[in-house]
């Protein structure tokens, strides 16, 4: 204060998340600015610019915690029922994969922990469901789970990257990539994740859930199921990238980059910057063209199941 006077100063640059009452904003020299939003007196949206390049873009998807980028796949990869309970998402999807089908706890559940636990396996037991908790390994909460029994189920790296190299392949158009906001007879066809029919209409609406979705196809020969698919959820500057198969025949001949170029340029038009997607740790080649297209593990993660389950 001079004066008397309050002195403001500006913070000019990028928002990457905000969250528990602090906004992290990537400056022009690309390093993180941490602001109390208490101290947040005013602020100015701009359009959003060009897909960028360079040392800014590497340090906005480092900087978002893990928190917020949950938030974000959450919402990108959508329960077909949900509910809340205090700080925590319930999402169920008559069992049709763990994100869709756990809790989400992004903050306090507003009961004492046992009783939030109870409450939930109440929830998902209305469903023919078990109690899943998605889980940051170095989340306190992990700990606390895994004292009252809760068994590790799955895990996943999360990981993320800046979008402009993946819009700057060349691959889509040699490909020969089709995008468009349904997934067709064929684009489900080669989807493996649908094994039981009584969960297709289910999967479907899990699939189509999410901001803007885009799903992408590299037709096959002759009226056989498409040599590759992908998925995208386009929210904000953010844009996840899912469901990425290709034919067994027709591996090693660029199909999976092709697909993930051609999901980029679309989320780049709608003016995302950063991706993000989830591979299984064991998932080696997966994660080597991953590691190629420049993906980077920000942050690990599993669920935990409910005991007896």
């Amino acid at each position: 204060m001079s004066d008397g006077r309050p002195v403001f100063t500006d913070v000019v640059g990028e928002l990457a998340s905000w969250d528990d009452g602090v906004l992290t904003v990537i400056g022009r020299d690309a390093q993180p600015v941490r602001i109390a939003e208490e101290a947040l007196v005013a602020a100015k949206a701009v359009p959003p610019a060009p897909v960028r390049r360079g040392d800014r873009a590497v340090a906005a998807h480092l900087a978002v915690d893990s928190a917020e980028l949950q938030r974000i796949a959450g919402r990108g990869w959508p329960g077909t029922e949900t509910d809340r309970l205090g700080g925590w998402t319930l999402r169920a999807a008559k069992g049709f994969t763990n994100r869709a089908n756990s809790v989400l706890p992004e903050g306090d559940p507003g009961l004492p922990l046992d009783q939030a636990l109870d409450r939930a396996r109440g929830w998902y037991a209305g469903f023919g469901l078990p109690a899943v908790v998605q889980t940051d390994l170095e989340d306190p909460l992990d700990a606390e789970l895994e004292a009252r029994g809760w068994a590790p189920h799955a895990s996943a790296l999360f990981q993320t990257a800046p979008l402009a190299p993946l819009v700057d392949d060349p691959a889509a158009a040699a490909a020969g990539v089709q995008l468009s906001r349904e997934p067709g007879a064929g684009w489900l066809a080669r989807y493996r994740r649908v094994t039981d029919p009584g969960l297709a209409a289910t999967a479907l609406a899990v699939l189509t859930g999410g901001p803007s979705v885009w799903f992408a196809t590299v037709p096959g020969a002759d009226g056989e199921p498409p040599a590759a698919i992908g998925r995208c959820a386009v929210d904000g500057r953010w844009v996840g990238l899912a469901a990425l198969e290709v034919a067994p025949e027709q591996r090693r001949r660029g199909l999976a980059s092709a697909v993930t170029a051609a999901l980029a340029r679309a989320a780049a038009d709608e003016g995302a910057e950063l991706a993000y997607l989830q591979v299984e740790p064991d998932n080696t080649a997966a994660i080597a063209l991953y590691e190629r297209l420049g993906f980077r593990t920000h942050h690990r993660y599993h669920y935990r199941r409910q005991p007896g389950a």
